[in-house]
């Protein structure tokens, strides 16, 4: 059987995740409601989530872009911490059926210069490198 990995996050998703850990549902306006929700101060809280709520295949795929989105703000404000990075990379790479695509979009590996990724891109290349993930397309 062949392994799909999910691409983009779906309405049923954003519906789990509204209903499953009180995320402000998205509004008419919403175009990114996985990166309007991202809050670097509930991290633990997403990891808590991810770690101990019956969620789907396309939930866990969700809840991780909004876990690595606030990470994302947690480094740019100076309050990201060790502990967690270590958390996020054991589940991008225990749950790698599930993330690969959310890992390409992240490790921008395409890009040569770093100050022109997201400040969270580095850790994710590592991520990318060590699930061998940098030498195909």
């Amino acid at each position: 059987m062949e392994n799909i990995y999910p691409e983009y996050v779906t309405k049923s998703a954003i519906e789990g995740l509204v209903k499953k850990i009180k995320l402000p549902a998205p509004d008419e306006f919403s175009q990114d409601w996985e990166y309007e929700v991202a809050d670097s101060s509930r991290i633990t809280e997403f990891l808590y989530a991810y770690e101990n709520i019956e969620l789907n295949k396309e939930e866990r795929f969700a809840l991780m872009i909004i876990i690595i989105s606030s990470f994302n703000d947690a480094i740019v404000e100076g309050k990201a911490e060790a502990e967690l990075a270590s958390v996020i990379r054991y589940h991008l790479l225990q749950d790698i059926n599930i993330h690969k695509n959310t890992i390409y979009y992240w490790s921008m590996l395409d890009e040569d210069e770093l100050e022109d990724c997201y400040a969270v891109t580095s850790f994710m290349r590592e991520i990318a490198n060590v699930a061998n993930l940098d030498d195909q397309d």
